[in-house]
């Protein structure tokens, strides 16, 4: 592998990290405080996999389903989350964000973009257009 690949390949391993580390710290400190983490974690991903099964959210969290299901309860309790039946399989319970759900996952959102745009504004904008750039490159490779 030619020098210069194998270098940007290990730039976006050591950055990759750093920037998700940043990511997570921001969405936790601006996450209503009576949510836990895991309970955060798992708005976000149903807003990423709206119908998702319980099965599945549990590998994604690395917990057993028991334990999917106890803090998924909690959020349905909450009126965070939604269990549907699934009409393929009525044994198959498929997963969703109620508004209220989607509402406090939109606002920890809003608060980490505008914590992130601040600092990315300390690059001169040639460096973020040319951030901007690459991002867009790295969703084609990576999306």
């Amino acid at each position: 592998m030619p020098l210069l690949l194998e270098e940007s390949a290990g730039q976006l391993m050591e950055v990759v990290p750093l920037v998700m580390r940043t990511i997570r710290s921001e969405m936790r400190s601006h996450r209503t405080p009576n949510l836990s983490v895991p309970q955060s974690r798992v708005l976000a991903h149903l807003d990423r996999q709206e119908g998702i099964s319980l099965a599945a959210l549990a590998d994604f969290l690395g917990m057993t389903p028991p334990s999917a299901s106890k803090l998924v309860q909690g959020l349905v309790a909450r009126g965070l989350v939604v269990r549907q039946q699934s009409i393929r399989d009525r044994r198959q319970v498929r997963l969703g964000l109620t508004a209220a759900g989607q509402d406090r996952l939109e606002l920890a959102r809003r608060a980490t973009l505008q914590r992130l745009a601040q600092m990315l504004v300390r690059l001169p904008l040639p460096e973020r257009e040319t951030l901007a750039e690459a991002l867009r490159s790295l969703r084609v490779i990576f999306g």
